[in-house]
């Protein structure tokens, strides 16, 4: 048997005439697990989606398992034996666990009707297969982003795929799930599985893939076994140029204390939760999946009600119902669920960006809304972040990932906030996009910009902050500074291996 389990040969791909893929041919061997890396815009993402069916290629073909296909959509892929794990989240928000996982795929008794509790069987088996808790008959709208990642990998090793393509999976997981999830794809790469693995995180790659393909700008640039490629070198074949350091250096935070919480409680979700921040400073929350890092900032921003506590700018107590209140007191918030909660896909670039402060483009005596200014704005902020578009009025579904990224990273920082909560601020980002960001995060707090960064990648914890709140099981464990944010000790507390004061 030919040990190549799909080919493509001369795939071109134009939207409305502009390309963004350009003659790709590649092999994928049967049984390995393949790395695809590339800056953001590359065409990564575009590919998986012809070889998992949601877009057709403008010319070119595949063949899977020696014979030409026609991938004509996701159902077609999913016969042919193709999962694919999305970038952005396929669930429908309104149905179970479980509903989503067999979506299209159910048990059925012999009667006809649907097996509910064997599919809720096989769905705690998935899940505990990945280490994660979530209630099979839970509604996916009441899940954390982490979660429904969890989910969306169980969904697509529920079917017996042949080739499973996953598209950053990692990106809301901490290190701890990331090992799981490694283990995972050992086992079926064992059981015959062939695995695309898309990924911004090189080391991931250097440490779980056979083999990566480099992608620039919609051309393939290179393909080599990993053991003969270091991180450095994917990153620059990447972006095609050396690269510099990736943090910037910290500079001291004022001694102002600017925001401080005082034992925010919510019921069953977080629990005396109590920090101060000061003028300059950038504070991590770190933590594992359901630790409560993003129920901490959803409550700060009045998305959930707390039952204790009390909130404070500049020492004055302050009243925040409703993310607009919040934005009122001065916090802004980059949401970790981009297309759920952060932008909106079938909106412009320049619609995006001002959404969150229009009432400052508002001109009420004349009653419009003054559309030059926003274009300004707009394109010192594409300028700034580097975003990838050919004009400001592209709506945001014709954008990369990454790009997307930055629209609302640029969304949250224009009404000038006093604090922004950045939540997993690069998800989904490439190694040079992140670098701007975090120069960026890092140039708004030597002006003067208070931070509170939420990530799971430790590296960028430890990378960025002054000091680190560490979470488990929605209380605080312990706060580390200085020499003492090391890898080690962030897990120790994440884990409940080792506790200490609360110091804040």
């Amino acid at each position: 048997m030919n040990n190549i389990l799909l080919k493509t040969q001369d795939i071109n791909k134009e939207f409305s005439s502009v390309p963004v893929l350009k003659n790709i041919n590649i092999e994928i061997i049967r049984g390995e697990v393949l790395g695809i890396i590339g800056e953001n815009g590359a065409g990564k993402s575009v590919l998986m989606k012809i070889l998992s069916g949601i877009y057709t290629a403008t010319s070119g073909r595949v063949i899977f398992e020696e014979k030409p296909v026609i991938i004509k959509d996701p159902l077609n892929a999913k016969h042919l034996g193709i999962s694919l794990i999305p970038q952005e989240f396929n669930l429908i928000k309104e149905l179970t666990v479980y509903d989503n996982i067999f979506l299209g795929s159910e048990i059925r008794k012999k009667n006809g009707f649907l097996n509910k509790k064997l599919m809720m069987t096989h769905t705690n088996e998935l899940l505990r297969e990945l280490g994660v808790e979530i209630n099979p008959d839970e509604q996916i709208e009441n899940l954390s982003t982490a979660q429904k990642q969890m989910v969306e990998i169980c969904k697509a090793i529920s079917v017996d795929a042949k080739l499973l393509i996953m598209d950053e999976p990692t990106t809301v997981l901490t290190q701890y799930e990331i090992k799981i999830l490694f283990k995972l794809m050992q086992r079926l790469k064992k059981q015959g599985t062939t695995i695309i693995y898309i990924s911004h995180k090189l080391k991931e790659v250097k440490a779980i893939c056979d083999r990566v393909i480099v992608l620039r700008d919609g051309e393939l640039i290179c393909s080599e076994m990993i053991e003969n490629i270091s991180v450095l070198k994917m990153a620059q074949r990447m972006v095609g140029r050396e690269l510099s350091q990736v943090f910037p250096k910290k500079q001291q935070p004022e001694d102002e204390v600017v925001f401080e919480a005082k034992g925010l409680t919510v019921p069953g979700v977080i629990e005396n939760i109590s920090f101060q921040i000061r003028k300059g400073e950038i504070l991590g929350l770190a933590g594992l999946v359901g630790s409560g890092r993003s129920e901490v900032a959803e409550t700060i921003l009045g998305i959930r009600k707390h039952s204790v506590g009390k909130l404070y700018m500049h020492g004055k107590e302050i009243t925040i119902k409703t993310p607009k209140d919040a934005v009122r007191n001065g916090i802004s918030y980059l949401s970790e669920d981009r297309q759920g909660c952060g932008i909106l896909t079938n909106f412009t670039v320049i619609q995006n960006t001002t959404l969150v402060s229009l009432d400052a483009y508002c001109n009420y005596f004349f009653g419009y809304v003054n559309k030059k200014k926003e274009e300004e704005s707009t394109l010192k902020y594409k300028e700034r972040f580097d975003i990838k578009t050919e004009n400001l009025d592209t709506r945001l579904e014709y954008l990369s990932g990454g790009n997307q990224q930055k629209v609302s990273l640029a969304k949250s920082i224009d009404p000038g906030p006093i604090v922004l909560i950045a939540d997993e601020p690069t998800r989904g980002v490439d190694v040079s996009a992140k670098q701007e960001i975090y120069s960026l995060i890092n140039s708004l707090a030597k002006k003067g910009l208070s931070c509170i960064f939420i990530s799971s990648e430790q590296e960028e914890i430890i990378g960025m902050c002054h000091r680190v709140i560490v979470m488990k099981d929605g209380k605080i464990m312990n706060t580390l500074a200085d020499e003492k944010i090391k890898e080690e000790e962030i897990m120790f507390l994440a884990t409940g291996v080792r506790e200490g004061a609360k110091e804040v």
